[in-house]
Parts: structure tokens; C-alpha cells; sequence
């Protein structure tokens, strides 16, 4: 815990940071999904809607005052990877006592004070950001909890205890079991961001993630927020694009989509008739997109795997994470064209091959 000494340790820094003070140094702070949104608001021509981080330190220290929290991450960390049962109860009962614990109260002062700078009654997005998550050789997208469109400051301290106790989920807690990660060596920050609500939304990867040729974009979109897509709800428009061009596009059927409930929340709801074979994008939106994409991508150096939203004929950019699946290439310091061929597999392949 860091505390200001110009006022007597009442105040504790670093519980709370905005997007405008997280760059890449503040990964054990803020997680993976915080580092890339304060380093994607750094981005000239890249719009990020604004928001905060509440920190690991926060983290650390409630979960610190949980009662029985240790006995039970040493029976977590004892479970074999397999067994399911037992990591599912085992899992539940950690987040349960997670999500009962109480909020300190200068902790909630630091979350009010940041809402009253960007709105206490806007909608905002609460979204889990492990220190362990959105890494270049390991990612954890989906294990942890994300919660749209959250309205007031009961509302959102109550889905940050979520997001905390979601670093315990089943799936999550199997996956660090099967990884080597240590249980209390990664950590929770909990990102709050201003929602938009977009016309559409969806994926960008600015490498093809079936073929890894960096050299192709691929646009998924649909209409509406971009949880219709990733929750599967529906299958989005796919479009390819290579040097500023539209060189595939496929229109799906979109019969649903996901809006905000005018109570908090999101819902499905169906889309009329019409507006189902429509596509979500025109191809000048698309390049433009993938345009972006490259800027993003040139900043942090890898592919990205980047969601966006539509709002009007602006785009937004909610988050952006390395593209963890594609083959390595080696590095070289000429601008020349290079033929690379692997032949490890041919150690099993033993039988004559054909050049196609």
C-alpha cells in the first residue's frame, strides 16, 4: 500500500488511476486490459472513451482482510487441474466470500471522486483486468467477468466485488492450474470506462488469425454492442482488407442483436427484417478501421486483436490485446522479401512430399 506522506498516510495513492496516467510500467498495477487502454488514449487519431482503473493495491488489500481466504487459495493451489469438482467448489467458495467482503471507505471515496469528474449517472462498463491477462505469450480474454452498462456508485462497487471475485472462476482458476500461474501471484484490477452505444460494433485483427498473414486484416461486425458477437447470439459480417482495399467481404443474416436496458444491464432483441441482410459497415468504414488497426498495431509492435464500436461515423476503440495464436517470424533487419519454410513436422511425415 503507498500512502501520501504530505497528509498523514489518510490517503492512500495508487487505488485509484485514470486512463491518462497508465502507460505500459503499471502492468502489476492496473492488469493487462488497463495497460493497453492507457496506452491506447496516448494514440493520436485513436478514441478511447475515458474512464479508471481501481488498482490491484485495492485488491490486495480487501481481499487481505478476507475471512479463511488463505486456507482456501492452499486448497486451490493443491487441486490437480483435472478435477473439475473439486475446482468448482472450491472456485465458488472463494468468490463468495470475495464478493461479501466490504469496500473500505477510503476506497469508495477514490471510486466517487473519479465518477463525479466523468459523471455519476453515466452508463459505464465494469470490466475485470488480471495482472495475468492480455499477454503476448498467455491470454485469459473471457475468463474473468465484464459487466455493460452499470449506472451509480452502489451499482458499480457491487460489480467490482464481481469482477474480483471472477479471478476465481472455474475456467480461470483451471487455466493458471494447467499454466504454472500461481494463484496469489496474479492479481485483480477492475477497469470502469464510459459506455457508447454504438450503431455497431465488433473484432478487428490486423493479422489474419487462420492464416497469420500479417499482411491482411480481417472485420468481424454486427449491429449493436459487440457482446452479440462474442457471446455467439450471432454470426457477424466477415471482411478482409490488404492495402487499403476490401478483398472479401461476407454478409451475414443478423436476426438479433444486444442493447442497453433502460434499468442497467444489456438485453437481446430482435432487429427488424430489413436491417438483417444489411451490412454493418460500408467498405469505406472497413478500410478506415483497418486503417486504425495499423496504427494501434504499430504502437505496441505485434498484431492486435482489437474491439471497436460505431457510434455515428466515428469509431471508438474499448480494448486491444496481442494476437496470442500466430506463428513466430524471425526478425531481420533488411527491408527484402523472405521465403520461410518449416521442417520440424517432418520429423514425423516421413513419406515423400508432393510440392502442393
Amino acid at each position: 500500500m503507498r500512502t501520501d506522506p504530505t497528509n498523514d498516510g489518510a490517503m492512500e495513492l495508487g487505488y485509484v488511476l485514470g486512463f491518462e496516467e497508465i502507460d505500459s510500467t503499471n502492468i502489476a498495477d492496473v492488469g493487462g486490459k488497463g495497460v493497453h487502454l492507457g496506452e491506447l488514449s496516448r494514440i493520436n487519431g485513436i478514441r478511447v472513451p475515458d474512464g479508471f482503473c481501481v488498482t490491484t493495491d485495492a485488491f490486495q488489500r480487501v481481499v487481505a482482510e478476507a475471512p479463511s481466504i488463505d486456507a482456501q487459495l492452499d486448497l486451490l493451489s493443491r487441486v490437480k487441474p483435472d478435477d473439475h469438482t473439486a475446482i468448482r467448489t472450491l472456485s465458488a467458495d472463494v468468490r463468495r466470500v470475495v464478493e461479501g467482503v466490504t469496500v473500505p471507505d477510503d476506497l469508495v471515496a477514490a471510486i466517487s471522486e473519479s465518477l463525479a469528474r466523468l459523471g455519476e449517472q453515466a452508463s459505464y462498463a465494469v470490466r475485470s483486468s488480471a495482472t495475468a491477462e492480455d499477454l503476448p505469450t498467455a491470454s485469459f480474454a473471457g475468463q474473468q467477468d465484464s459487466y455493460l452498462n452499470i449506472v451509480g456508485l452502489p451499482a458499480i462497487l457491487r460489480h467490482v466485488r464481481r469482477c474480483w471475485a471472477s479471478l476465481f472462476t472455474e475456467r480461470a482458476v483451471t487455466y493458471r492450474r494447467r499454466n504454472g500461474f500461481d494463484h496469489r501471484q496474479v492479481r485483480m484490477a477492475v477497469v470502469v470506462q464510459q459506455m457508447v452505444f454504438p450503431d455497431a460494433a465488433g473484432i478487428l485483427f490486423t493479422a489474419d488469425p487462420v492464416t497469420s498473414n500479417r499482411k491482411t486484416a480481417t472485420v468481424e461486425a454486427g449491429w449493436g454492442l459487440g457482446e452479440a458477437l462474442v457471446s455467439g447470439l450471432v454470426a457477424g459480417d466477415v471482411y478482409t482488407v490488404r492495402d487499403d482495399q476490401v478483398v472479401t467481404a461476407a454478409v451475414a443474416t443478423k436476426p438479433r442483436f444486444v442493447q442497453a436496458s433502460p434499468g442497467g444491464g444489456t438485453r437481446d432483441a430482435p432487429i427488424e427484417p430489413r436491417r438483417q441482410t444489411q451490412p454493418a459497415l460500408t467498405d469505406a468504414q472497413v478500410v478506415r478501421l483497418a486503417r486504425l488497426g495499423r496504427r494501434i498495431e504499430a504502437h505496441f509492435g505485434r498484431p492486435q486483436d482489437i474491439e471497436w464500436c460505431l457510434v455515428g461515423d466515428d469509431f471508438h476503440i474499448v480494448q486491444s490485446r496481442p494476437i496470442t495464436t500466430l506463428f513466430p517470424v524471425p526478425r531481420t533487419d533488411d527491408q527484402e522479401n523472405h521465403v520461410y519454410v518449416s521442417v520440424g513436422h517432418q520429423q514425423m511425415m516421413t513419406d515423400a512430399m508432393k510440392p502442393l
